[in-house]
């Protein structure tokens, strides 16, 4: 019997938008990584609170062998990969179920997730399908509602079943709704076997939701009754509640939760409470140099990492009041975090770029293949391995054209994390990359329509599955692509 597989640590939040801007600009979020206030934070820092905040923190247990043995064994995972299988979220016959005219058109990827293969594919547009990977048809849509716009999607492993967040045409897109679905009756289209969330919960801007499964919690702020409530991510059972008065954001790191306060001009009020029962545990007040805003203050562990404008990063230890500082000149602002519990070092995302670094403040790695795509550095076009071993990352390629001009075809780079090195790639330039041929009565071939520079064009989400080893990517025109060996 295999050993329990370690899972990646995800935390997402999502924030109602100000005067229902959903409808305005076709649904969905899509991402990117944060700083400031939360947004959907990368298993990140903190970015604008009025976006979604996604964060992917990893930790917990060992990853069973899977079949690729040692570290050195690690490239063979990704040798001979071929572009498998294509998915399409677009449905001509949309209208038929959809009465929002933007859930009608084509429109990018935004978020992929996978579980116990089934695919989810969030479209930009807030439409979002459900693929099967073993019969390679499309399942359902799971917008259950004609106006049904889907910000966001969560996979609870803690009860094998999908949490989706939405806002409705009904209510000027202004509050969030959450509905959590099995993932067995999703494999059988039997979608209303789900059931809401939060029904209690006011969420409307500037409240959010945040599945936080490092702890096993959900944490929600209803702005109408100003208060902050924990819930069970298992059974959503309520556990307690946490006024709001004069708190203006909360960062949740194992075993606690930090509440920031508001600033005066020469410091900022914190709390610690302990994430179980809400209990305090520490409150303290952190020195700031006057009229410089503060760039981000993050908590890991017993680490309170805060950074200002244009003044030195500090990292203190709230335990030891032990206090070190990072020249400004040597570390700079990143629009986002990726915090590696396991390894006690966190990785920093700036101007396209990934370095590692431990709680000491020192530069620990920089990569030497793995220059971003996109600038915002969305987390859904970044995924790090269980293990903590791999990055992977939809990449900045310079393929060239046969009349000699740089194409925009990007790559999808796998690189160590404590070396930098780059030890696989998925490239268009690749002469071994191959497409499976397409179905022509024969189960065993594809559906793919695209070619491999297409497929690797603008790719807007991305997702591998290491239970598969299969890349899952999705693109602007609304397709998904299986990469696989």
């Amino acid at each position: 019997m295999d050993a329990p597989k370690r899972q990646l640590r995800v935390r997402l939040r999502v924030t109602a938008r100000r005067r229902g801007g959903d409808g305005a600009d076709g649904g969905g979020g899509g991402g990117g990584a944060g700083s400031g206030a939360p947004k959907r934070r990368l298993d990140a820092p903190s970015l604008n609170s009025a976006a979604k905040l996604q964060r992917r923190e990893i930790g917990g247990r060992q990853l069973a062998a899977r079949g690729g043995g040692p570290a050195a064994a690690v490239p063979e995972r990704f040798r001979n990969m071929r572009l498998q299988e294509e998915f399409d979220t677009y449905d001509v016959n949309a209208h038929l179920f959809v009465k929002l005219q933007f859930l009608r058109r084509r429109s990018k990827i935004i978020e992929i997730v996978a579980a116990k293969d089934i695919i989810f594919a969030l479209a930009h547009s807030g439409l979002c399908a459900a693929f099967n990977r073993v019969t390679n048809k499309r399942i359902a849509f799971l917008n259950l509602s004609p106006d049904e716009v889907i910000r966001s999607l969560f996979y609870n492993k803690n009860n094998d079943s999908l949490i989706t967040v939405s806002v409705y045409a009904s209510d000027n897109f202004s509050t969030l709704k959450c509905r959590t679905t099995p993932i067995e009756y999703i494999r059988r289209n039997q979608l209303d076997a789900g059931f809401p969330l939060f029904e209690s919960e006011s969420l409307k801007w500037p409240g959010f939701v945040e599945f936080d499964d490092v702890n096993g919690k959900v944490l929600t702020y209803s702005a109408q009754d100003g208060i902050y409530k924990v819930f069970d991510l298992k059974n959503y059972s309520f556990l307690y509640s946490i006024p709001d008065e004069n708190v203006q954001e909360i960062k949740i790191s194992p075993g606690i939760m930090l509440l920031i306060y508001d600033r005066t001009p020469s410091y900022v009020p914190l709390k610690i409470l302990s994430i179980e029962d809400g209990k305090p545990l520490k409150f303290f007040k952190h020195l700031l140099h006057r009229n410089k805003k503060i760039d981000f203050i993050e908590q890991f562990n017993e680490k309170l990492l805060v950074k200002q404008e244009d003044e030195n990063f500090q990292i203190l230890d709230v335990r030891t009041s032990e206090l070190i500082e990072v020249s400004v000149s040597k570390f700079m602002t990143p629009s986002a975090f990726i915090f590696l519990y396991e390894n006690n070092l966190f990785l920093t995302f700036r101007n396209r770029t990934v370095a590692v670094w431990n709680f000491r403040g020192e530069l620990v790695t920089s990569f030497e293949d793995h220059l971003l795509w996109h600038h915002d550095c969305s987390t859904n076009n970044i995924y790090i391995t269980s293990d903590q071993d791999l990055i992977i990352s939809y990449c900045k390629s310079e393929a060239v054209a046969e009349d000699g001009t740089v194409t925009p075809i990007g790559s999808i780079n796998m690189s160590e994390i404590m070396t930098g090195k780059c030890i696989a790639k998925i490239a268009a330039s690749d002469p071994a990359l191959s497409v499976t041929p397409r179905r022509n009565g024969c189960k065993k071939r594809s559906s793919v329509w695209s070619t491999v520079p297409e497929a690797l064009e603008d790719v807007t989400a991305l997702f591998y599955d290491e239970d598969r080893n299969e890349i899952y990517t999705g693109n602007s025109h609304g397709l998904v692509h299986v990469w696989s060996n």
